[in-house]
């Protein structure tokens, strides 16, 4: 790819496609792109130097980019556009991310991550104890890391780590040299029909790894190879157990391979990221890395933006707000939040994403949502879908599934007047849509009360 000065990227406001804009950005690169929607991070990549459109039009400045110059990058989420159809019709070179990706990290000890849950936390976790550990790596995360500031870090170009997105099958398109695979639950069943082509898939990518000992599995996930396993609270090559919640720190046991014993503590909440930390673990202690440096730099890991992000006001509420959309996620933030403040009133701001995994999931998102005790449904989300498409699949046909008395729709302009109206101890506002523009009027709500 160095033949190419310009770099056009069709989507450029994806978290996964705004990485890589930024890694050629710090090459001194010059890159610009469009986006259908004005966000914080078009918002951030624009502060930093990137030009980008919002319109669907063949303007000046695409009009001055050669084709023997330029490459252009799409993400599979976008549909057919006019500028799509001009850089195609003018013979560009036009590539998806995954490829791109996949290119950039042939040359590199390929740390990568997979899996339908868990995939963001547990690679920026890996990245910053790459950091900590002083390890040359290029990081390209599906999150906004609240260490890094940001969801792309250049320290070198020896190692690479990233999120392997199922996607698409995009994941198929990388060259690992390390994997860890956290997940194989039903999703995405648009792209694979059913849940045996996705484990086949997580399978193929699996057989990517070149060596046994450089793939790590969640214990009791079915990947046809050998591979170390990893898992809390049952015995595996490497495992946590003993966990423990003093005020906000959350402390367990290490077991490595050959039976030691290590106390790690930090301020993630959850079960579930108590394993995302075991599986990061492992691959950071294979890779040399001493466990007293593993044991600061966990201490100091303050976690994903929208991963269970969490705040504690004066008046006693707390406010949560997370990423997850599928019923899987749902129960372990939800879980997680009853384990550690069981007697408290828990209202649930849930936005769904997508119509197709509405439909899909429909009776886990009913089962995981009556879990709250009060509900405000949001509208779907629709991203890269049509609702013409989904007939009868609404927010409406989902809430007569939860079983809740307290339960109620909103749009999401609504959302927040209906949040201010409502008692709680503690707000979850969940998906992966746009229920985001809540955080900061609500944060700086719950501030002043």
């Amino acid at each position: 790819m160095k033949q190419y000065n310009n770099f056009y990227f069709i989507g450029i406001g994806g978290i996964g496609m705004s990485a890589l804009a930024r890694y050629f950005h710090s090459l001194g690169k010059k890159v610009l792109g469009y986006d259908k929607t004005e966000t914080k991070l078009t918002k951030k990549l624009q502060a930093e130097g990137i030009a980008i459109a919002f319109e669907d039009e063949i303007s000046d400045e695409i009009k001055q980019l050669k084709k023997e110059d330029t490459l252009v990058i799409f993400t599979p989420a976008i549909k057919q556009l006019g500028i799509m159809d001009y850089f195609q019709n003018q013979g560009f070179e036009v590539l998806k991310r995954a490829k791109v990706l996949g290119m950039i990290t042939e040359n590199t000890q390929c740390i990568a991550v997979a899996g339908t849950h868990g995939k963001t936390t547990t690679s920026s976790l890996v990245a910053h104890l790459c950091k900590e550990a002083n390890l040359p790596f290029s990081a390209f995360l599906g999150g906004i890391s609240e260490n890094f500031g940001s969801n792309f870090l250049f320290n070198g170009n020896e190692y690479s780590v990233l999120e392997a997105d199922e996607y698409d099958r995009s994941f198929l398109n990388l060259s690992p040299d390390w994997a860890l695979i956290t997940s194989t639950d039903a999703d995405h069943l648009d792209i694979y029909g059913d849940t045996s082509t996705i484990e086949q898939g997580f399978n193929d990518f699996a057989n990517l790894v070149p060596s046994d000992q450089q793939l790590f599995v969640r214990k009791g996930i079915d990947i046809h190879r050998n591979a170390k396993t990893y898992v809390v609270n049952e015995a595996a090559d490497y495992f946590s157990d003993n966990l423990k919640m003093e005020g906000d720190q959350i402390s367990f046991d290490f077991h490595l391979p050959n039976g030691e014993i290590h106390r790690f503590s930090w301020e993630i909440p959850g079960i579930h990221n108590v394993e995302n930390a075991t599986g990061a673990l492992a691959i950071l202690h294979n890779l040399g890395v001493e466990i007293e440096v593993l044991k600061k730099a966990l201490a100091n890991f303050k976690g994903i933006k929208r991963r269970y992000t969490k705040h504690t006001f004066s008046n006693g509420k707390v406010y949560i707000d997370d990423y997850a959309h599928h019923p899987t996620e749902l129960n372990a933030v939800i879980g997680s939040i009853r384990t550690f403040y069981p007697d408290k009133k828990l209202l649930v701001a849930f936005q769904p994403h997508l119509f197709s995994r509405t439909k899909d999931f429909a009776a886990g998102f009913a089962e995981s949502l009556s879990q709250a005790d009060e509900l405000i449904l949001l509208d779907i989300y629709p991203a890269r879908e049509l609702q013409e498409n989904f007939e009868g699949i609404t927010s409406d046909w989902l809430l007569k599934k939860v079983t809740l008395q307290n339960k109620e729709i909103s749009t999401l302009s609504e959302a927040f007047g209906k949040i201010k109206s409502k008692h709680f101890d503690i707000l979850l506002t969940v998906g992966a849509g746009n229920i985001d523009t809540l955080y900061d009027p609500i944060v700086e709500w719950l501030g002043e009360k």
